[in-house]
């Protein structure tokens, strides 16, 4: 049997080192939000795109990065999560890549119509990082102690989650200064560099690398044990997806995850597009008010964590939904910019407050099966980021410019659904759950 010391030597890394990198890897993947987004408004001049074909383009990264969230999540508790992570990282770099190379050999002369199956293609590639939330989330987990868990996971998900409203202001000005293809390709660049930051930085814990060098699981745990680390993975992930997708309860939290960061998802992508249909708003106004949405939605989740720890993750979640629903009927009526900056305002706080709210109500209504239900939740919930921007894109083209405004009622509807839904677990929360006992993975959830 290996003695200790010479596991020590074996296990690399640290917990804050790998911390560091797993946030600037998620950082720039999750920045694949705003890929389309800023430069929209270039490809329906050149391409003579339709609003629904925008609606789709933009949405497109989030298929991808919402769907791949769930088998790459599943995949750390098998390796540790540095090898899915660059995959995914890797994956990106081939879309943007690519977008790039089809700028350069084709913007704007020769880029029509018909190359639109492609900007879908590498679309989907470049948001393959945005799936690297959940895998960055057990690596983390698994380096940190309980104790330290919250604080490490809250770094971790705050700094990543303000990406996409940087990148909704560096990219324009990027592109302002060099063009369409340079913006491309500093994007490109920064993606690379922080993969080489990511390769630096990011170790798996303790227990994954003693595996790897050949030490049996037994011996390992005991080993990694002694070097600090208290989590260990499932014995059964499939069981813990399986049994979390039995319980009830799992279904309506994916929904309101869908309303929630879905619809921010949506909105990040669709904003500069409806300020500029709606009231003419000069480019940079458009992305200045897309970039202010981004991150005061991302920014409320801290707070809103510790108020539903305080009041509850069904008041919060309530307050939240209530606050969408005034913002949304704001912004679907609204003929004046004022105001519809303010109903902006309105969905960004309800839409960061309910994100944290969803995730502190998983482990308490599906407490038997918590990593399943939060892969569910985060991956599914996502979707909504892929499936409204064609349904605005769609209320658009049919209603003309007043669409661009009437699209919201679909958060409308979201809202008021979401409300309903909340409050059917609030008034079934003393019931039991009716999953099955599971040993799933220890990790705390975490507001994606």
């Amino acid at each position: 049997m290996r003695s200790n010391t010479s596991s020590i030597s074996a296990a690399g890394g640290s917990a804050s080192r790998s911390l560091a990198g797993a946030t600037i890897g998620f950082f720039i993947g999750f920045g694949a939000v705003s890929l389309f987004g800023p430069t929209a408004q270039s490809f329906i001049k050149v391409m003579q795109l339709s609003p629904e074909q925008v609606g789709l383009l933009v949405a497109m990264p989030m298929l991808t990065g919402s769907l791949l969230r769930i088998p790459f999540g599943a995949w750390v508790d098998l390796n540790g999560g540095k090898m899915p992570f660059l995959l995914l990282l890797l994956a990106s770099v081939v879309g943007i890549g690519g977008l790039y190379w089809m700028l350069l050999s084709l913007y704007p002369e020769h880029l029509t119509a018909e190359h639109y199956p492609w900007l879908l293609l590498f679309g989907a590639l470049g948001g393959c990082g945005i799936a690297t939330f959940s895998v960055g989330v057990g690596q983390v987990s698994y380096w940190f102690p309980k104790e330290r868990q919250g604080k490490a996971l809250s770094f971790y998900a705050g700094l990543g989650n303000t990406s996409p409203g940087l990148v909704a202001i560096v990219l324009p000005l990027i592109i302002a200064v060099g063009g369409l293809w340079v913006g491309y390709f500093v994007s490109l660049v920064i993606v690379i560099a922080g993969i080489g930051l990511y390769v630096v930085l990011g170790f798996n814990a303790p227990y994954f690398q003693l595996r790897r060098h050949g030490m049996a699981q037994a011996e390992a745990r005991d080993a990694a044990k002694a070097l600090g680390q208290e989590l260990f993975p499932a014995p059964s992930v499939s069981r813990a997806l399986i049994d979390s997708a039995t319980s009830w309860r799992t279904w309506p939290l994916v929904a309101l995850y869908f309303t929630s960061f879905g619809g921010f998802l949506a909105l990040t992508a669709w904003l500069p597009i409806y300020w500029g249909a709606s009231y003419k708003a000069s480019h940079w106004e458009a992305l200045g008010l897309t970039a202010s949405f981004s991150l005061l939605s991302s920014l409320i989740r801290v707070p809103a964590g510790n108020w539903s720890d305080r009041f509850g993750g069904e008041r919060i979640a309530f307050a939240s939904y209530c606050l969408l629903l005034i913002g949304a009927v704001m912004m679907a009526l609204s003929r004046s910019f004022g105001l519809s900056v303010t109903g902006e305002v309105l969905v960004a706080v309800g839409m960061g407050g309910a994100n944290a709210a969803v995730f502190k109500l998983v482990p308490q209504y599906v407490p038997d099966a918590v990593g399943g239900t939060a892969g569910w939740v985060g991956g599914l919930g996502a979707l909504g980021g892929f499936v409204v921007p064609p349904i605005l894109g769609h209320i658009a083209q049919t209603m003309g410019a007043v669409g661009y405004g009437r699209g919201y009622v679909v958060y409308v509807i979201l809202a008021v659904a979401s409300l309903l839904l909340t409050y059917l677990l609030y008034v079934t929360r003393q019931s039991p759950s009716r999953t099955k006992p599971v040993r799933t993975s220890m990790r705390a959830p975490v507001k994606p």
